[in-house]
């Protein structure tokens, strides 16, 4: 029994990985940037399940509000043991002699300075340096890191790759402190990431050339980031499970 922090957790992998964390006994803060009514949502499955929830605005890309998550969550639920970051963004498909740099920071301050932040605050709460009693972090990326995207969203790929750096580096950084860092990277998930790219039937598209011959769902990715959080993975941390049909 232990209190997990997810981002992103109104919908899609968040979502499933935080209803699934209840069933496995962790207690849930669900984090969200927009959509209040669905994050509430997911906090009454999480009670329906028996553990203690709560939904908390932040925008991951803000500082303040990344700090302000925590301290809330301090408060509320007591200390964390575990930080699942799973806030990502992408923008529309396209080439890179499309973008422009501050699509380029949109992406970055989500999906790398707001990981990177995140991290921050669990390592300060978790690490025995500071007193804590250790804990996980899962880091959501993306098959996108290995493949790069092309055509579609090589600012989204890039940003995914900074995130399995900070994996790396941070599991090294910490790992006689306590705390265990690892990835998954999710490949053609179902969820509704994929119509902000502009491609709402993307998994459709894509599921049957994959070599599985399907799209993934989110309780297929929200299972790996639980065994990873979980004392079954004591021993296993600066790795990656790839979630994505053999792709």
């Amino acid at each position: 029994m232990s209190v997990v922090v997810i981002t992103g957790a109104s919908r899609g992998i968040g979502a499933a990985t935080a209803r699934l964390a209840a069933e496995r006994g962790h207690d849930v803060c669900v984090n969200f940037r927009a959509n209040e009514a669905a994050a509430e949502a997911v906090v009454a499955e999480v009670r329906q399940a028996g553990r203690r929830a709560i939904a908390v605005r932040a925008d991951v890309a803000s500082e303040p509000e990344v700090v302000r998550l925590f301290e809330t969550v301090d408060a509320m639920l007591g200390t964390i043991a575990g930080l699942v970051n799973n806030a990502g963004v992408l923008e529309r498909q396209t080439r890179v002699e499309q973008i422009d740099a501050a699509r380029v920071s949109r992406v970055f301050a989500t999906n790398v300075t707001g990981a990177f932040v995140c991290a921050r605050e669990a390592v300060r709460r978790m690490s025995t340096r500071h007193g804590g009693r250790g804990g996980a972090i899962v880091n959501v990326s993306s098959r996108a890191a290995v493949l790069g995207a092309p055509g579609e969203y090589v600012d989204y790929a890039a940003s995914k790759a900074a995130l399995d750096a900070l994996t790396v580096g941070l599991s090294r950084e910490v790992a006689g402190e306590g705390i265990r860092v690892n990835g998954v990277r999710a490949g053609i998930i179902d969820t509704g990431i994929h119509a902000s790219g502009g491609e709402p039937g993307r998994v459709a598209r894509l599921g049957p050339q994959l070599p599985m011959g399907r799209g993934g769902h989110a309780i297929e990715v929200a299972r790996a980031i639980l065994w990873l959080l979980s004392d079954e993975a004591s021993y296993t941390t600066g790795t990656f499970i790839d979630v994505a049909g053999g792709r």
